[in-house]
């Protein structure tokens, strides 16, 4: 309970729409509770003695009263509904907010299926709970009370039959829901497995379709859709048992008033009136106790999406700023200082190990390394997007982690090795880089690089709409506005992953004279093609996680045998090996 203790503090200005809502249900509950006493009037004293008046006016106070009820009724329904999912929102509002705030380490603590089902479907359980539950949650308990204590007012010695079948329908009902709690948190996780087949199926359709593996993604999909139909069987299998339990009890209670309350009647102890006014209390006292089952069956479910969206919000952010942090970098320069890194804790391998790395502001520095050798982790420690496990990482001749985080990855502009762009126009996902850009400033970023080539033949330009994931242009155009919605941003830190690599050589060229004219901008590239980077100031050979050596084109080439083997191996053709080829260059 105190998961949902939690949640409902985000409540906010739907609070009193809520106390309203349970306000207008006691209400109701209480013009319900006083018709079984009118009718009983009305048989015993109207109809028995043929009165037509008075049946006339029990009547009418009947009518009132179911009347009133009903407009309650319909009121507590606007008014649930407008809290039930102003609450919701505010829920999805909350976690969506926190999932921004998420380091790249926080983000790896969550498949991103499991995060979209927690703002969907679990917080729809929630949603749920406060409009099928939160009625019977107020009316249940009043009615119990109310019909039990209106009961033995009426007569004591019959009542004494819910003495002995309340308990007994209490602790079947408790016994079912024990069975029933834990199976709804397997029963979100198989949810979770749902939605990442679905996620992953639909955005690889491409290669899906291109590898002919349509037939091997839908037996996939067959799987967790069947494991989550046996769950869901399974669940509430258990789940419904409540009703034919509820009809069990509520049978043998109303056949044993009959019984004890027909020999009251030939004994002249019970008027026919009481007896038909008891049964319906005995009626509302079993569909009050049905009503509580059925609230803490939408309890239990909604405690286990109550935790799952608690995690989220619980989560521990990594990655923050300090209360007097920096607000501006000075420059571009880059120090790494003894610096290990690993992406979890308990892992048992870094993997960056003893990196030291001066690269002074302005300059041009290559990352060449073999794949897994951490070029992109020992970029990602520069925006902190992540954090050194061990040493120091200084932009600006200061500790990163003085800076802002705002301040800092405003002044580091990185194009990731995998391109995002979002649906909406080239426009919009430009104005990433810079909000305020005018026209002008848009196409002297799409010159430099060199993406104004293609945005002069789409038809709209600028306000060309790219689609979901920018699928209507290729690989190496959406890299080249992903360089240009970068440069917008003015960073004094500019890093490429391997952002290339798409593009063909002659437009490489171009964007790396376009990038020479920017001499304030430290720029980083790590690239898998050693034409990328032979002209920079200088190259860093990683290998395996560690500095294996640095230096320019020529150092390189003449006494690194890794350099030699990726240079010729490219630029040669790879005949001979790393040794053989310096030789041969040499001659």
């Amino acid at each position: 309970m105190r998961d949902i203790k939690r949640l409902l503090s985000y409540l906010g200005p739907y609070r009193v729409t809520m106390l309203i809502g349970g306000a207008l249900v006691l209400v109701e509950t209480c013009l319900e509770l006083v018709i079984p006493v009118l009718i009983a009037d009305l048989l015993d004293y109207g109809v028995a003695n043929a009165d037509v008046p008075y049946i006339l006016h029990k009547g009418i106070q009947m009518g009132v009263c179911a009347l009133l009820a009903l407009i309650t009724g319909l009121l507590y329904a606007r008014f649930a509904a407008r809290a039930a999912y102003g609450w919701g929102a505010r829920i999805r509002e909350a976690q969506f907010e926190k999932v921004q705030d998420y380091s790249f380490a926080n983000l790896d603590h969550f498949d991103t299926s499991s995060l979209v089902t927690r703002m969907t479907t679990d917080v729809t359980v929630l949603q749920n709970a406060i409009n099928a539950g939160f009625r019977p949650l107020v009316r249940g308990p009043v009615m119990l009370i109310m019909g039990i204590g209106l009961s033995f007012w009426m007569n004591a010695e019959l009542a004494l039959v819910f003495v002995f079948c309340t308990p007994v329908l209490a602790v079947l009902l408790f016994l079912i829901l024990r069975k029933v709690a834990p199976m709804y948190g397997q029963l979100q996780k198989v949810v979770d497995r749902l939605n990442k087949t679905v996620q992953e199926g639909l955005t690889a359709i491409r290669a899906v379709k291109a590898f002919v593996r349509g037939e091997y993604e839908e037996e996939k999909f067959q799987t967790v859709n069947a494991d989550l139909m046996q769950t869901s069987q399974t669940t509430f299998h258990y789940a419904v048992l409540n009703l034919p339990v509820f009809q069990f009890v509520m049978y043998t209670v109303v056949v044993l008033i009959m019984w004890f309350g027909g020999n009251m009647i030939l004994q002249g102890k019970l008027l026919v009136g009481d007896l038909t006014g008891f049964l319906s209390y005995v009626l509302q006292v079993i569909n009050s106790l049905m009503m509580i089952a059925n609230v803490f069956l939408l309890l239990t479910r909604s405690l286990a999406s109550a935790r799952r969206i608690n995690e989220v919000l619980d989560e521990e952010v990594s990655l923050r700023s300090k209360p007097d942090a920096v607000q501006v970098v000075p420059n571009g320069s880059v120090d790494f200082e003894g610096v290990s890194f690993k992406y979890r804790a308990d892992a048992q391998k870094f993997a960056l190990s003893d990196v030291d790395l001066h690269i002074p502001a302005g300059q041009t520095v290559g990352d060449l390394g073999g794949t897994g050798s951490a070029k992109s982790t020992l970029v990602q420690l520069i925006p902190r997007l992540y954090d050194a496990t061990q040493g120091v990482v200084r932009v600006g001749g200061r500790d990163v982690r003085d800076y802002d985080l705002r301040a800092l990855r405003d002044a580091v502009g990185i194009i990731l090795q995998k391109n995002v762009l979002f649906s909406g126009t080239v426009r919009e996902n430009l104005l990433w880089g810079n909000p305020q850009a005018d026209d002008d400033a848009l196409w002297a970023a799409c010159r430099a690089a060199c993406a104004d080539e293609f945005l002069e033949r789409i038809p709209g330009g600028l306000d060309a709409d790219l689609g979901q994931g920018a699928s209507n242009i290729s690989g190496g155009q959406k890299q080249r506005l992903c360089i240009a919605r970068t440069l917008l941003k003015h960073p004094k830190i500019l890093i490429f992953d391997d952002s290339t690599s798409a593009v063909d050589t002659a437009t490489e060229g171009k964007i790396r004279t376009a990038l020479a004219a920017l001499p304030q901008v430290t720029k980083i590239i790590i690239a898998q093609r050693i034409t990328s980077v032979m002209h920079t100031d200088q190259i860093v050979i990683l290998d395996d996680g560690r500095i294996h050596a640095i230096g320019t084109h020529e150092e390189l080439l003449a006494h690194d045998p890794i350099y030699q083997e990726i240079y010729h191996s490219q630029m040669k053709g790879g005949d001979f090996d790393g040794n053989a080829s310096a030789e041969r260059e040499k001659a």
